[in-house]
């Protein structure tokens, strides 16, 4: 992470700035008391809280009592802030389990075909707006529903307070951070714009709502259906906001088809629009009901294999399985995440508990550990190291090479090989060779000579073989032992494990040298993968090796065209003298397709001899016998001179794209499977930066302090279900618990400490408890404006917050106080007081705030976040003062400094 203005180091500018407050707050509320009436009491006196009881004595308390007091309460709330933020984790990390879930959607082919695909169950925006804006604003929520409980049902300033000023603090405070923090010159902008515009309206049409329901609808009184109102203001705001991401507002948009193009790909065609600046493919539109998780579905596996070509041009040479584990670690890497993802990283950066991301890398070393441990080294094993060899007809003699792996390196090993006749004879065409090979102690490769016999008459080409038997071991000495290894089986009689691994039977091909060759194609029929880059295709030369002959050839279009599947190539291949395999060049074309079938072809052309070797001779019986071998002897083409060359998805590559698609997921990096991982990471302190490029970085001097402070909090919600357990509906049901028992604690603390400096609890809520529940998303709206490329995870969900936090926080606290009052006949009384004069100039303020973000979105800054350097220091400085002032005059106006709003 980088640094805040000042030098101030990040992850403790939340505590700073929330110690910073309560002390200027401590020094000024007794003295604005004392200014209002100079004969009230500065100090209230305490009442028990639902959970902790008043701290006796209340009466004849000295100002180095208060202040002592004041100190234990402040530090108690901070550490139970902290303690919130901790639990949280396990909440947002049970949300991102739950919201991560997946769903079959069946779409068909152009050929009438239909292909199940997996996408997501919850809709982005829609899950941003329920479940995630539930996990941020859990404490003011909860803290709103336990004052009105525990003030047996009548209103208090305290919860109300907290969701208002907690607005402020994140409309103006975080939204400052995340401008400032971008690079000079970078910009993030609002991706979703439709959904920001519905968050935006209501997150101050909620504050505007309950101006209205206080102050001048029924004034003094919160009717049943002004509460209830409010509450079913929060699915109209989902429902609109999923209206606006599905583009349904608009009659162009309800003309929606889905469509397979002509390279596999999903696309939505809509009604004046095209995807992605494409064309339609064509082909059936898809079954009613496909929503718009099918497009996203399609974009990030268009993304991820992308990512894939990437790291196949990096590792050219890169196994599959370890192609794999890089590209997932990669995707998640550079992969959208949620608002869950960012505060979790968050809060365990500032905590001690490491940056999460070490997550998908240590993911893929364990992969790779465990593919060797696959491999038992404890069998001894010999094999023949190439399995085959191609010698010209004149070699003479060539070594054959044999290795061993794994075992004993220090035990002695014997191994017979012998030769064996295929087309070629032994002592016509090669010297028959047997023996006994000794690796001795150390050695892993030994070789022996076999030898061709060379003679001047024209013929095949021809091949024999040698086999490996009877393993076993040996003495020091090279000598057997008496408990050989069962002949060819390979099966020892001793506790030794031994094995003849394949290729234990080698095949030696004899190329004759008395003949121009015979010249095709090595393969007929070519099924190769779009992704293969280039692909070279064999042109062999057997049935002799004589002489320099050039051999033309070009490629033809199939269903595959130039230029689109393939480059076309043509030329000439030129075979040296005893040369027999060429390589002809064709790059393939890689498309963003998922699944492919198209042809081309090549074809060779009659060989041309030249370089001094002739083969021509005059026509007529007259030729001589030499005449006669060399016109056999001419150059000539083999009966498969054209090959077929199908471009097609990798079937493994294929599946490896599917898994991806489905693994790819940020949430198994917040995710825990058991109670034992949960505890040992609560108990493990982590470096919360990472090191250089291979090097593990070491836990910092603040990293350890975080830790040994926040431990507590750690082990005991350890105890919390493992998100894994039931897709994290244990989790989510169990943390919430806490996170509610937490606030309790927390809404008592502040008001004891209230009382205790003369702070009044609107005050207090707005200036200290709204700031301590939002420290965690400051942090987390922080890393996502840096990491994330769209502002929408930082300033987005910040407008989504703020109306829900109304919509759920006040609905249902007051939908409670409202029904109880009803049942025993009395009415719910809530005096609009200093909390319509906060609502009031919060709207006033938020409105100049998004209206500033929207002029940031012209074309010489670029977007909400970021840009040049004077815009982006101006803006995050206006954004700070416009929240400063708010707290400034609602402090004024609680101690009626200046007026209040009626």
């Amino acid at each position: 992470m980088g640094y805040l203005p000042g030098s101030i180091c990040p992850s403790h500018w939340g505590m700073q700035l929330l110690g910073l407050s309560v002390l200027v707050l401590m020094f000024l509320s007794p003295t604005a008391a004392a200014a209002k009436n100079d004969n009230d009491t500065v100090f209230g006196k305490c009442e028990n809280g639902l959970l902790i009881p008043m701290w006796l004595p209340q009466e004849g308390l000295s100002t180095g009592d208060r202040v002592a007091r004041a100190i234990v309460y402040f530090v108690a709330m901070i550490y139970l802030f902290i303690g919130v933020s901790i639990v949280a984790d396990r909440f947002m990390g049970s949300i991102e389990m739950i919201t991560s879930q997946e769903k079959e959607v069946k779409v068909k082919k152009p050929n009438g075909e239909t292909q199940i695909i997996v996408v997501q169950v919850w809709n982005e925006t829609v899950a941003n707006l329920t479940l995630m804006a539930l996990g941020s604003s859990a404490p003011e929520i909860l803290l709103s529903v336990i004052e009105i409980y525990a003030k047996n049902f009548e209103s208090g300033d305290l919860g109300p307070g907290t969701i208002v000023g907690s607005a402020a603090f994140n409309l103006f405070i975080i939204i400052s951070i995340c401008v400032y923090v971008i690079p000079d010159g970078e910009v993030r902008y609002i991706k979703h714009l439709r959904v920001f515009f519905i968050t935006a309206f209501f997150s101050i049409f909620a504050y505007v709502w309950m101006y209205l329901i206080l102050a001048q609808i029924s004034y003094g009184v919160v009717e049943f259906w002004e509460a209830f109102v409010t509450f079913l203001f929060f699915p109209v705001c989902v429902i609109l906001a999923y209206i606006a991401d599905r583009r349904l507002l608009f009659y162009k948009y309800m003309t929606k088809e889905y469509r397979m193009g002509k390279r596999g790909v999903i696309i939505e065609v809509e009604a004046g629009d095209v995807e992605m600046g494409k064309k339609d493919d064509g082909g059936p539109v898809y079954d009613e009901g496909v929503d718009q998780t099918v497009r996203e579905f399609e974009q990030h596996r268009r993304d991820y294999m992308q990512i894939i070509s990437e790291l196949r041009k990096k590792h050219p040479n890169l196994a599959m399985e370890n192609l794999e584990s890089m590209a997932r670690e990669e995707i998640i890497n550079r992969g959208p995440k949620s608002r869950a993802f960012y505060r979790i990283q968050a809060t365990r950066k500032m905590t001690g508990g490491g940056n999460i991301m070490k997550k998908a890398h240590e993911e893929v070393k364990e992969e790779e550990v465990k593919e060797e441990i696959k491999k038992d080294a404890s069998i001894i094993s010999v094999s023949f190291d190439p399995g085959h060899y191609t010698v010209m007809e004149n070699v003479g003699s060539f070594d054959v090479t044999v290795t061993r792996e794994g075992g004993d390196p220090n035990a002695t090993v014997l191994v017979d090989y012998k030769t064996e006749d295929g087309t070629a004879n032994a002592g016509g065409d090669y010297v028959a060779a047997e023996g006994t090979l000794v690796f001795l102690p150390g050695e892993t490769s030994k070789t022996f000579k076999l030898e061709v016999i060379d003679d001047d008459v024209f013929e095949e080409d021809e091949h024999y073989y040698v086999r490996l038997s009877n393993l076993r071991l040996g003495s020091p000495d090279g000598s057997a032992v008496t408990h050989a290894v069962n002949g060819d089986a390979g099966k020892p009689e001793g506790p030794v494990k031994m094995e003849l691994l394949p290729p234990f039977v080698a095949t030696i091909m004899i190329l004759d040298d008395d003949h121009g060759g015979v010249f095709q194609v090595g393969d007929k029929d070519i099924e190769i993968v779009e992704t293969i880059g280039t692909y070279e295709l064999k042109i062999t030369r057997w049935s002799g090796a004589r002489g320099r002959v050039t051999i033309p050839y070009h490629t033809e279009d199939g269903t595959a065209k130039a230029g689109k599947d393939y480059e076309h190539v043509e030329g000439e291949l030129v075979f040296e003298n005893n040369e027999t395999e060429k390589y002809i060049d064709i790059p393939v074309i890689e498309e963003d397709s998922y699944e492919k079938d198209v042809l081309f072809y090549l074809e060779i052309g009659e060989p041309v001899a030249s370089g001094g070797f002739e083969f021509e001779s005059k026509p007529g019986d007259d030729m001589t016998e030499d005449e006669k071998i060399a016109l056999l002897g001419k150059p000539k083409l083999g009966p498969a001179t054209r090959a077929q060359i199908r471009v097609k998805e990798n079937k493994e590559y294929k599946n490896m794209v599917d898994k991806l698609v489905k693994k790819a997921n940020a949430s198994v990096l917040v995710s825990s499977s058991s109670w034992k991982d949960q505890f040992l990471e609560a108990i493990t302190v982590q470096a919360a930066e990472d090191g250089e490029e291979g090097e593990e970085k070491l836990p910092s001097c603040s990293d350890y302090v975080m830790h040994f402070v926040t431990v507590f909090w750690k082990v005991i919600f350890a105890l919390i279900p493992p998100t894994e357990l039931v897709s994290g509906y244990p989790t989510f049901v169990v943390a919430i618990s806490g996170v509610g028992l937490l606030t309790a604690f927390i809404g008592d603390v502040a008001a004891h400490l209230g009382c205790t400096i003369g702070l009044k609890d609107t005050i207090n809520a707005i200036a200290i408890v709204a700031l301590g529940t939002s420290v965690p998303d400051t942090f987390a709206s922080k890393v996502a404006a840096q990491q994330d490329p769209y502002a929408d995870a930082s300033v987005g969900n910040v407008t989504g917050s703020n109306a829900v936090n109304v919509f759920l926080g006040i609905g249902i606290a007051w939908t409670m106080a409202a029904v109880y009052h009803w049942s025993q006949g009395t009415v719910f009384e809530v005096l609009p007081g200093n909390l319509a004069f906060s609502v009031t100039l919060f709207c006033v303020e938020a409105f100049i705030a998004i209206t500033v973000m929207m002029i940031r979105r012209h074309p010489k800054i670029g977007g909400e976040l970021g840009g040049p350097k004077i815009p982006k220091i101006i803006t995050s400085i206006f954004l700070a003062f416009l929240w400063f002032f708010y707290v400034f005059m609602s402090t004024l106006e609680a101690y009626d400094i200046i007026g209040s709003i009626e």
